[in-house]
């Protein structure tokens, strides 16, 4: 047998922290070799931090981080061990992203990424040229910084691997595990056992096992070792990134790290057989037929032995195991709450102020936050000194203290206020009072309607009137500003308290003020610009209100928090406008749409790319005996005719934690216009030629081609349309045209 041990790491790096990150990345390589490894990989750009998007741009990012390389290859850490470290390099005049396999002080290869990431939160191509020089390699001349260490003047640079005396070793970086024709795969026809991939992939709901299917279906098509390391963590940016090292041989996971964690360095050691990829590869016929006509990659030797002596029988390869999952909800407990600890923690605020409603949201938050204390606390309890020392700085202990429990801690760190109004309910306190007590959370009651009233008064000295609320006879106009005022005024009351409350309980510092709008109302623009859901750090708004209000039911079970399975069963309302015999406020009442209609439309707008007339289409059949064709056009404007008209408010949306697919976030994933033509008047009218088309139907079977043409070249005459076919659900128009309404999608 040829026995190799392999490393690969979660690394929780920070964007230009160089001192950090060299650090963490020399605990990693220290920690591999104290385990006996021969080989270590790191993720993506680790030494300066994956998220430095325009810092790319500066000439310094890329100097400091060969100073960082040169400090490794100096310390004598790669003696004895392959490393194979990310960092950003300047090539000809063209920068790169690249792995620079490192053993015993020298470079062996730089490797720059052939397939930049560029779309959804990556912007690679910004930044960075992608390596089209396939299967090439040049002579790169090494500046000073690495030169001047042990003589070294060039290495080889380009599309390549290293061959050992034993054993071949390659990587892909991140995105090009993705790509269609990924790397691996010619990689893997040229006889190289070892591929790494060093990433930077972040966090998003229900994406871990596509990540994992796809290294294994890689080794499971043409065998193989498949090395991934990741970044773990908050990098200083709307991401989390979400780790899950692991080590995949023949498709089976033979190691995988924590997918949300709070260490700062974490390494996994596996002990594999080499001897094994030989066999699996040499059994298939096909891969033996391609294997032996493809176009072969230039490779670098090294005089150096990855393996240990087999015959020895006193190591063994690591056993496969079962690869592991988390549920959404506890996605959603882990992610942000870890995303929100580094947050905390390296911005110098000594803790969260979250205005608590009692609702889901807001209860959301708070619960996620309470999740955030337990994970410190356990992670106290194991013996993490860094989140000790975080824990301590933060709360502010004094001399032998420390965190004693979970809601000891969040006491301490976790300030709550419930602000309400006339309009606010004795249920919505008595849950928000309930559930900070059960998280421990610092909490106060207080009320709005002075400052509402002041205001008010100023308006009505000023003009002469005073506004009412609809209920009351007044007009929309009326309604808005009424509803608004007291969502502004809870903004503003936020950030005073968050800057006065830690001067009142005579601590230091301030604190983050936190907000818990959903993703589902930004897409429909239902909350207020500058109110309460501006704030400094949002862990919720990247995640759908269906989804949070599935975790308030799992955390009110798993996290000791009953008082949130009152929370989920309260219908969702904002308390804005009085309560009246005939009339309750009611947020999908509000909005004239369902979160599952709102979920269903993000999904179509962003993840299908649909626009106006695609959607109606799609969603005539998706709803195909649900809704009339009529009903779906008027569902559909209506979305278009507010997401449009609201679209102005993604421009201030605080920043918030990426958690799905079809987040409306401005900033770097949804780029488009915030002012729009909020009538669509060329789109909406082809929904009203396909409306009409259906309408004017006459009985019969649908003839599916005509079908086909009336769909995509709907045809203004009325004698076509009553020849032709309408929009077309497969069923008589008669039928079509009369359908059982039901609410919901």
């Amino acid at each position: 047998m040829r026995l190799v041990k392999l490393a690969t790491c979660n690394l929780n790096q920070w964007a230009m922290d160089f001192t950090g990150n060299l650090a963490r990345i020399c605990e990693s390589i220290e920690e591999a070799r104290q385990a006996g490894a021969a080989y270590r990989v790191g993720p993506e750009l680790e030494i300066c931090g994956y998220g430095c998007e325009d810092h790319f741009l500066e000439l310094d990012t890329c100097t400091h981080s060969l100073e960082c390389l040169g400090e490794i290859l100096k310390s004598g850490l790669t003696d004895g061990i392959v490393c194979d470290i990310g960092l950003p390099i300047n090539q000809g005049g063209v920068r790169y992203n690249c792995r620079a396999f490192c053993l015993n002080g020298r470079i062996l290869l730089i490797r720059p990424k052939l397939f930049l990431a560029n779309d959804g939160n990556y912007r690679e191509l910004r930044w960075f040229s992608a390596w089209k020089r396939t299967h090439e390699l040049v002579e790169f001349q090494l500046p000073e910084i690495i030169s001047s260490i042990h003589g070294q003047k060039t290495v080889p640079f380009g599309d390549g691997y290293v061959q050992f005396l034993d054993t071949s070793v390659a990587s892909e970086t991140c995105e090009e595990l993705f790509v269609p024709n990924s790397p691996s795969s010619s990689l893997a026809l040229n006889g190289v056992e070892i591929i790494s991939n060093g990433s930077g992939s972040h966090h998003q709901l229900r994406k871990l096992n596509t990540r994992l299917e796809l290294i294994q279906s890689a080794t499971v098509k043409t065998g193989g070792v498949y090395m991934y390391a990741n970044q773990q963590g908050c990098d200083g940016g709307r991401l989390y990134y979400d780790g899950c090292a692991c080590i995949v041989v023949n498709g089976d996971v033979v190691a995988q790290g924590s997918q949300f964690s709070l260490q700062d360095v974490e390494v996994l050691i596996a002990t594999v057989d080499l001897d094994t990829v030989v066999s699996y590869r040499g059994a298939g016929s096909s891969l033996r037929e391609q294997a032996s006509q493809v176009a072969q990659i230039p490779y670098v030797k090294a005089d150096f032995t990855l393996s240990e002596p087999g015959h020895l029988l006193t190591t063994f390869p690591t056993l496969p195991a079962e690869a592991r999952y988390h549920t959404p909800q506890e996605e959603i407990a882990l992610g942000p709450a870890c995303w929100l600890w580094d947050y905390l923690r390296r911005s110098g605020a000594t803790g969260y102020f979250l205005p608590l409603s009692g609702g889901a949201d807001s209860s959301a938050v708070a619960a996620i936050v309470g999740s955030m204390c337990q994970l410190v606390i356990k992670a106290i309890q194991e013996g993490n000194e860094q989140v000790l020392s975080d824990a301590l700085r933060i709360g502010q202990y004094k001399g032998d203290e420390k965190p004693e429990s979970a809601q000891e801690f969040a006491g301490r760190l976790l300030h709550t206020a419930y602000m309400g109004s006339e309009n606010s309910s004795e249920e919505t306190r008595k849950r928000s009072e309930q559930l900070a007590k059960e998280i421990g959370a610092s909490h106060l009651n207080m009320k709005i309607d002075s400052v509402v009233s002041a205001l008010l008064t100023l308006f009505s000295a000023v003009t002469g009137r005073m506004p009412r609320y609809k209920v009351d006879g007044g007009t929309q106009a009326e309604n808005l500003a009424l509803q608004n005022i007291q969502a502004r005024i809870r903004m503003v009351l936020a950030f005073m308290f968050a800057s006065l409350l830690p001067w009142i309980r005579k601590k230091s510092g301030f604190l983050l003020v936190l907000g818990s709008a959903n993703v589902d109302e930004a897409l429909r623009g239902y909350l207020t610009k500058y109110d309460n859901s501006s704030a400094d750090v949002n862990p919720i708004g990247g995640i759908s209100k269906n989804d949070l209000r599935s975790f308030l039911k799992w955390a009110g079970a798993n996290l000791g928090y009953p008082s949130l399975l009152l929370v989920e069963a309260a219908p969702p309302t904002a308390e804005l406008e009085p309560t009246r015999s005939n009339y309750t406020q009611l947020d999908e009442v509000d909005m004239g749409m369902t979160y599952e209609e709102l979920g269903m439309y993000g999904r179509l707008r962003k993840v299908f790319q649909c626009g106006p007339v695609s959607m109606f289409k799609h969603l005539c059949h998706r709803w195909q005996g649900k809704y009339s064709p009529r009903q779906v056009a008027v569902k559909v404007k209506d979305f278009f005719r507010y997401y449009s008209i609201n679209r102005h408010k993604m421009t201030t949306l605080t920043p918030s934690y990426h958690a799905e697919n079809y987040s409306p976030e401005d900033n770097r994933f949804d780029l488009r216009q915030f002012l729009y033509n909020s009538r669509w008047p060329w789109q909406f009218q082809k929904i009203d030629e396909l409306v009409k088309l259906n309408d004017d139907l006459a009985d019969g079977p649908v003839d599916p081609a005509s079908l086909l043409e009336a769909v995509n070249n709907p045809s203004p005459t009325k004698a076509e349309a009553a020849a032709t076919t309408a929009v077309g659900f497969g069923v008589p128009a008669a039928a079509a045209g009369n359908p059982k309404v039901g609410k919901g999608v």
